[in-house]
């Protein structure tokens, strides 16, 4: 430790993560390591918890960076997190890009991402999360950290007051308003309308009486907008709010003028725009109100996915039933489920029978039976049956839990498109003061007489209709709709840029088992000689495979079980190598193997011939069984293809992909399966680093790839593809190679995702194209381009209007992706 030192009042202390510390040697090694980092006072490493706290000297700054490299070069870590904050504030584009700019200054983060529909900051790196949210406090803004799993109740209740306010504030800024609007706008409009103001109430009282309606729109439903606006123009990064506060109050100033001393204006140039600023708040508050609405629905698939999770459990306990809240139940503990009640936590039945509506997760609406041994999925609704299951995840280890987390994470992220967005927005507010400047002061110099509120009038409609919220809400709104279609069809996207890649395909790439096939053999088919039953030589047959534990075996055997035959006893059972199997079962002997072995005990397999062949031409590999002595069947056992599988190959190649096969399995197999499937390329016997080379080589011939595999033995070629699609069982969906999960398990999937990723897309190109259009095209038309030739200005009010239904018309873009219909229903 070094001695005290005296000086400036030393910062607050760093605290660090360290990993790969086992004893007090490395304690010391690690301590050693940042006491050398210029500007470190004290070090104190804990092995315990894992932390090093770095006291620095008083009055320097020490980057986080040179303490991570310090700690590296030691030989340790120093762990990334992934710190998610709610951010609170945020209004228009140049907010989002505001805050990201901030974070990124801190020390310690190497990536911050804000998303201002879900109004959430994605921040990795080392920096603690105090720091963080003292950066956002300076840029502006609130914000505060999230809980792992999310704190949906409480963030719902916050956004439905803060709807409740909006409305609030917008009915009484409407009430103050109205009078403001028919007083002034009335007069204009009506000429009886002005002379009944001048006979009756006066055109001095009726200024008076504006100023003090305007004052309390402005004072109360209107205070947001300067509380926020003013202070960011103080430091420098103007954003809508700010906007806003300059131009009502532009012209609430030059009204104020006019009124209590117009003597300070010149000739012709008193008049009152109090109307102006009045109804700007009111529909820059009606843009609010509908806005937050509208994004309320855009997050509904988050909240239908939060209240699919059951709130109490039935949990034995001591022998008998105790309710407990679902957060009360552990692993391994005994839970009832009733009839018609979702179940509570994912777990194994142990006793019951039942059946189960599965539909969340894979989104497909057939109920499946569960019997004893079954797997079922927390948040599923129980059919009629009663059972007992034992629980096997709980908390946030539940598929359910797992879908919420990837949706949230796909819904906070930002496509490759949304960098040129961020581009231009950063700058686009201080464009927008700098154009209503210039637009006052060359209506103030060149513009007719009153030239002065030519001016002020032109320039504050250039401030009202530039506000770029359109640009902010414009991408991640339809990113939040399209990610949460798709977890109600299945298809979970991990990534948010998956979206945005997938739409690019130009190849499906499958495997085979598991894929394609039910990924299990199963026996496909029986054929019997004449003179044979064939419910009887099946029993013989399973009888005798019943011995083996290969998976041929086990097919038929579970084949005769689904049958409800009874196997018989079995004796004198013998392997004879290279051939087959013998037994003699129930006084019968019986004999199973290739068509070598029937030649060898001297059986005509050409009876079979025609079966034989077609057979071969389907890839199985036949199987022959005689009982004494008489060729009695011919059976094949193959990985049969799903049903499913077909039509999704059709509708890959009816969204204009190619579909190519890469399989380890034998390629005669592989060639069958493809012709019957119609896929355009096969690759067999291949290695997973095989199909590595393969997808490497599509890629070079075709352009972008798309793998879709099991997301367990594919692993490498998920990663290696543009986009990976894991085919999910329900009970797996955190597949760490995939961009994206499909849970109903069947190829179907595939066709939608690429389906729901266009749609997305080119929703986000509509928005885009609306937001940025619509500014470009209405800021000279509110600066006054049309009037020397048309006579044409846009009044401030129309313009606040037009603004709001800007973002409005981009929310409702995206809400339409939720009426989005697969090409492939479920099945």
């Amino acid at each position: 430790m070094n001695a005290p030192h005296s000086g400036p009042a030393p910062l607050a202390p760093l605290s660090l993560p360290i990993e790969g510390m086992t004893c007090a040697s490395c304690v010391k090694r690690v301590e050693k390591a940042l006491a050398r980092v210029p500007g470190v006072r004290d070090v104190a490493v804990n092995l315990a918890t894992e932390r090093a706290m770095v006291h620095l000297e008083g009055g320097q700054a020490v980057d986080l960076s040179a303490l991570t490299a310090a700690v590296t070069q030691a030989g340790y870590a120093v762990p990334e997190r992934t710190t998610e904050l709610a951010v609170e504030g945020m209004t228009c584009a140049s907010c989002v890009g505001r805050v990201e700019r901030a974070l990124r200054k801190v020390p310690g983060v190497s990536e911050a991402s804000v998303n201002l529909a879900t109004e959430r900051a994605t921040v990795r790196g080392v920096a603690p999360s105090d720091a963080l949210i003292a950066a956002i406090a300076r840029a502006g803004y609130e914000a505060r950290t999230l809980a792992p799993e999310g704190d949906h109740a409480e963030a719902s209740a916050r956004k439905d007051a803060e709807r409740v306010a909006l409305q609030r504030d917008l009915l009484v800024a409407t009430a103050l308003a109205l009078p403001v609007f028919l007083l002034e706008m009335g007069s204009h409009l009506i000429p009886g309308v002005h002379h009944w103001i001048a006979a009756h109430i006066g055109v001095q009282n009726s200024w008076y009486l504006q100023f003090v309606l305007t004052t309390l729109v402005m004072a109360l439903p209107g205070r947001r907008f300067y509380v926020h606006g003013i202070p960011a123009l103080w430091r420098l990064a103007p954003d809508m709010n700010s906007l806003v506060a300059v131009g009502t109050t532009a012209a609430y100033a030059y009204s104020l003028v006019a009124t209590f001393a117009p003597g300070m204006l010149p000739t012709g140039t008193v008049n009152v725009y109090y109307e102006a600023a009045a109804v700007i708040v009111a529909l820059i508050l009606l843009g609010r109100f509908l806005e937050a609405r509208a994004k309320g629905r855009t997050s509904q698939a988050i909240q239908r996915l939060v209240g699919l999770q059951a709130k109490v459990a039935h949990v034995v306990r001591d022998g008998r039933e105790v309710d407990v809240p679902i957060t009360g139940v552990k692993a391994g503990d005994t839970v009832a489920v009733r009839p018609g009640e979702r179940v509570p936590v994912d777990g194994e039945l142990v006793e019951g029978h039942s059946f189960v509506d599965e539909s969340m997760v894979t989104g497909e609406p057939i109920p499946v039976e569960k019997t004893a041994g079954s797997a079922v999925v927390g948040g599923t609704v129980n059919q009629q049956g009663a059972f007992m299951l034992r629980a096997t995840a709980v908390g946030g280890q539940t598929v359910l839990a797992q879908i919420i987390r990837l949706v949230e994470q796909a819904q906070g992220s930002k496509l490759p498109i949304q960098a040129v967005v961020d581009k231009v927005t950063l700058w686009f507010v201080p464009a927008v003061m700098a154009a209503a400047l210039l637009t006052f002061v060359l209506w103030l110099v060149w513009g007719p007489s009153p030239s002065l509120s030519y001016a002020l009038v032109n320039a504050v409609a250039v401030l009202i209709i530039a506000c770029p919220c359109a640009m902010g809400l414009a991408t991640p709104t339809s990113i939040m709709v399209g990610t949460g279609r798709g977890a109600e069809m299945g298809v979970l996207f991990r990534k948010g840029e998956a979206l945005q890649l997938l739409k690019d395909a130009r190849v499906v790439a499958v495997d085979k088992t598991g894929t394609l096939t039910e990924g299990r053999p199963s026996l496909t088919d029986l054929e019997v000689a004449p003179g044979f039953d064939e419910a009887h030589v099946l029993r013989l047959i399973a009888a005798v495979e019943a011995r083996s534990e290969h998976p041929i075996a086990r097919a038929i055997v579970q084949a005769a079980e689904a049958r409800g035959l009874a196997l018989p006893s079995l004796d004198a059972f013998e392997s004879v190598t290279g051939m087959g199997v013998r037994a003699t079962v129930a006084g019968a002997r019986v004999e199973v193997g290739a068509d070598r072995y029937m030649r060898s005990l001297g059986l005509p397999v050409e009876v079979f011939a025609d079966t034989a062949e077609r057979l071969g031409n389907e890839g199985k590999s036949p199987l022959y069984a005689a009982v004494d002595g008489q060729l009695a069947a011919i059976v094949a056992v193959a990985d049969p293809i799903k049903p499913s599988t077909p039509a999704a190959i059709a509708a890959l190649h009816a969204l204009g992909l190619k579909v190519a096969m890469i399989t380890g399995d034998n390629a005669r197999t592989a060639r069958a399966i493809a012709a019957r499937l119609g896929i355009d390329e096969v690759v067999a016997e291949v290695l997973p680093e095989g199909k590595v080379a393969t997808l490497q080589r599509l890629k070079s011939t075709h352009g972008r790839v798309a793998f879709v595999g099991d997301g367990i033995n594919d692993a490498p070629a998920l990663a290696e593809a543009d986009v990976g699609l894991a085919i999910g069982t329900g009970t797996d969906v955190a597949m760490e190679a995939a961009d994206v999960v499909l849970m109903s398990g069947h190829l179907q999937g595939v066709p939608n995702a690429i389906a729901l990723s266009r749609a997305t897309l080119g929703n986000i190109r509509q928005n885009l194209f609306w937001a940025f259009a619509y500014n470009t095209a209405l800021i000279p038309v509110a600066a006054g381009l049309l009037y020397p030739a048309y006579g044409v200005l846009l009044s401030p009010v129309f313009a606040a209007g037009a603004m709001a239904l800007s973002s409005v018309f981009v929310l409702g873009n995206a809400l339409r992706l939720r009426r989005f219909q697969p090409p492939l229903a479920a099945a």
